[in-house]
């Protein structure tokens, strides 16, 4: 293939928007010649040129639709957090409860969404990801509004409710988990062509999207909750089901402008699991669960056994943390007297300085290497925590000093969060571009 969509190590600019001049013919691969008379050759750079066409505004697509589902995501990350508080305040149960249960639906059945990307397209993947996750935040909003208006209904109803919204939660979170799996993991490097520098423009100005929607995302809901909680609640449903139609077309423009893209991903191990799963309707429900387990083990000791695991391993253990401006700490927070809007700032500031962490960690990479940056930024975030905690556990006879020790070694230990998981995530792709997503 004359490299239509390939980006050299000298043609990352189209990744960034920009247009560089169309190389000469001669700097066509010879395997475009040898098909090629005259015409072949016009042609060639025809498709050369609208290679750059294709990488330039599929990148810019990519980080469109990035940038809706992650604003959506974020916002009603936060906002469920704050409804919860209105609906249930003066405990922290029912959110414990509905944010233990999205850790654990994530945990038991990450793989299993990691084995469905491997298996079918990437479009019908990444629409799947994008439709269930704005219906499901569509209902939960409904539920919201339903519990904050009803206030004559039964404790049992209630109860009925919360679980309800628990169960849409661990929807909704699969469904990002799948998103995230497909678009960063699999389509940035496919638009990428596995360019390093490509990859690594990519992959900060993906993250930067990111952490600019958790910045201004929370902000902007808190200060709607600041107005009212239903308030809060309308906006997040009409902003969730208006972008649902540009994030389901702004994709698959991505998706047919990258002819890569539309290759199949099956591996011979993908194919042998896919000649089990053709046969397993027929099989008794105890050979299906046992071969499920068989899989999952499989894939385990896989991951396991992969040269990527212990830094894949370190970054996961960082995120196992409660210090961070999560359901719990801005549950306690407003115990304590905080405001939303208040909170929302605090949060504001942390996400500042995960944005900030973005320009740090490839500057950081490209004088050390990812390997020691993420050990520089791993000793980063452990210190700022434990400076936080013990003025925590010192200071509990002051709830001002105390909440903001821990506030703000919070806020700075992001720098080294977020350093870190670029840099994990610069070794995994360059070290595991042709492993199945399922076992990373």
């Amino acid at each position: 293939m004359a490299a239509p969509a390939g980006v050299g190590h000298d043609e990352t600019a189209p990744l960034l928007g920009a247009s560089p001049p169309t190389p000469p013919l001669d700097s066509l691969p010879s395997s475009s010649s040898s098909h090629c008379s005259n015409r072949g050759s016009d042609d060639a750079s025809h498709t050369q040129e609208s290679g750059h066409w294709t990488i330039s505004h599929s990148a810019r697509r990519l980080y469109v639709s990035h940038a809706l589902s992650t604003w959506n995501s974020r916002v009603f990350e936060f906002g469920s957090v704050l409804y919860l508080a209105s609906i249930f305040p003066g405990t922290l149960l029912p959110l414990s409860v509905y944010a233990m249960a999205r850790g654990i639906a994530a945990i038991a059945l990450s793989s299993w969404v990691g084995q469905y990307i491997d298996r079918e397209d990437r479009l019908k993947t990444a629409r799947l990801s994008i439709v269930s996750q704005r219906l499901v935040v569509a209902a939960s909003c409904a539920v919201f509004l339903v519990l904050g208006r009803a206030h004559h209904l039964s404790h049992g109803l209630r109860i009925g409710l919360l679980a309800l919204l628990i169960i849409l939660a661990c929807i909704e979170k699969l469904s990002a988990i799948m998103n995230l799996v497909s678009v960063e993991r699999d389509w940035v490097v496919v638009v990428s062509q596995s360019d390093t520098n490509a990859l690594r423009a990519m992959n900060s100005r993906m993250r930067r999207i990111d952490l600019v929607c958790k910045l201004l995302g929370p902000f902007f809901i808190g200060i709607m909750d600041g107005v009212s909680t239903e308030t809060a609640i309308v906006v997040n449903l009409v902003m969730n089901c208006t972008s649902v139609v540009i994030e389901y077309f702004t994709i698959a423009r991505v998706y047919y402008q990258v002819p890569e893209l539309q290759h199949p991903k099956t591996t011979p191990l993908l194919a042998a699991y896919s000649e089990d799963d053709s046969h397993q309707s027929r099989r008794s429900l105890v050979r299906s669960l046992t071969l499920a387990v068989k899989k999952i083990c499989q894939d385990l000791r896989l991951y396991t056994k992969h040269p990527v695991f212990v830094p894949s391993f370190a970054g996961a253990l960082l995120y196992c943390t409660v210090l961070s401006f999560s359901g719990v700490m801005v549950t306690y927070l407003l115990s304590v007297g905080y405001t939303s809007t208040q909170i929302a700032t605090a949060r504001t500031v942390s996400v500042a300085f995960e944005v900030l962490a973005t320009w740090i960690g490839p500057w950081v990479m490209k004088k050390i290497g990812p390997i020691r940056s993420g050990l520089w930024f791993a000793s980063w975030q452990l210190g700022c925590l434990a400076v936080g905690v013990s003025i925590f556990w010192w200071c509990t006879d002051n709830v001002f000093v105390s909440t903001l020790g821990l506030v703000g070694g919070s806020i700075l230990s992001r720098v080294g969060l977020w350093g870190f998981d670029l840099s994990v995530q610069i070794i995994i792709q360059e070290v595991s571009i042709t492993l199945s997503n399922s076992s990373l």
